[in-house]
Formats: structure tokens, sequence, C-alpha cells
């Protein structure tokens, strides 16, 4: 049996198994909700790139954490003040992904839980994060734990592709 998830602050030597759970979780959950060429195209290489310079900024702009399981990643999530125009002094949820394989078995729960009491001790009496549209087994994890749809929208685009994207905030205190 393996050792007990553990939940720790990333580091620059994390950024291939941060690499690998973005690129799969993303062609796990999204496949049917963005065209499959997009999905297709994903590239660890230029994940892990992104992630290791990501987290050798010496002045991040927020944190990670990664879910460590026998020195293995098999979670992660992102998070920091909120980025969006109006967001005021609320916290935000960046990313928040999984192993698909490792989908209902407690990985993203213990993510999203240490990152909602992280914001809480940097001061944040609330959060936000954005949802793919169609991402049922998304919304439905985040409503579990508390995460309401509060009607504001979004669309972002990325390769001539229009993403819709709902907000789901939740009270820290």
């Amino acid at each position: 049996m393996g050792q007990a998830l553990e939940i720790r602050t990333a580091e620059v030597d994390d950024a291939r198994g941060i690499a690998v759970v973005h690129v799969t979780s993303w062609q796990t959950a999204y496949r049917g909700l963005l065209p499959d060429d997009m999905l297709d195209e994903l590239s660890v290489e230029q994940r892990e790139g992104r992630s290791r310079a990501m987290l050798a900024d010496p002045h991040p702009a927020g944190r990670t954490i990664v879910a460590d399981r026998d020195g293995e990643i098999v979670g992660w999530a992102s998070f920091g003040a909120g980025r969006d125009e109006g967001a005021g002094e609320q916290g935000e949820l960046w990313a928040l992904y999984a192993r698909p394989d490792l989908y209902s078995t407690g990985v993203g729960h213990a993510l999203i839980a240490a990152v909602e009491t992280a914001l809480c001790e940097e001061g944040f009496a609330s959060a936000y994060l954005w949802v793919l549209d169609g991402n049922d087994r998304a919304a439905t994890f985040y409503e579990r734990r508390g995460w309401t749809e509060d009607g504001t929208v979004k669309l972002d685009e990325r390769q001539n592709t229009t993403l819709l994207e709902r907000r789901r905030t939740k009270s820290l205190g």
C-alpha cells in the first residue's frame, strides 16, 4: 500500500509532474468541450517549460502546491489574489488538476482544502474560481465543497476557440 498523500509547496523539480497532470487532465476533462485538435496538440514538454519558469520565479504572483504520493505528483493547484478586474480583496483559485485515473479518490479534495486554508490564512475572506461551461464533473466537485455559481460569466479566447467560463465563489470565513 502506498504512502499517504502529502500536500506541499511545489518546487522547480516538480515541473515535469505538474505538466503531465496538466496535459492528461485537460485531454480527459475537456474532451468533447474543446476541439480535439486543440487537446491533441497539448505538449507535456511545452507545459513543463512553462511550469519550470513559473516555479523558478523568485517573486511569484501566487502559490502552487502539489499532491505528492510516493514521490509522484498526482495533482496540483495554483492560487493567489484575484486577477480579474473588480476582484477587489478576493482570492482566486487559478487552477486545480488531478491525474484522471485518480478522480474521485480524494486528491482534489485534499488540494482544495489546502487552498482554502492558505487563502484564508493570507487574509482573504472570500475567493472565486472559473469553471468551463459544460464541465459538469468540475462544477459538481466545487459545489460539494460549497463553491456556488454567482451568475458571472466570461469569454476566454484560446487558439481560435471561444470558451465560456462560469464563476463560482465561496466565503472562507
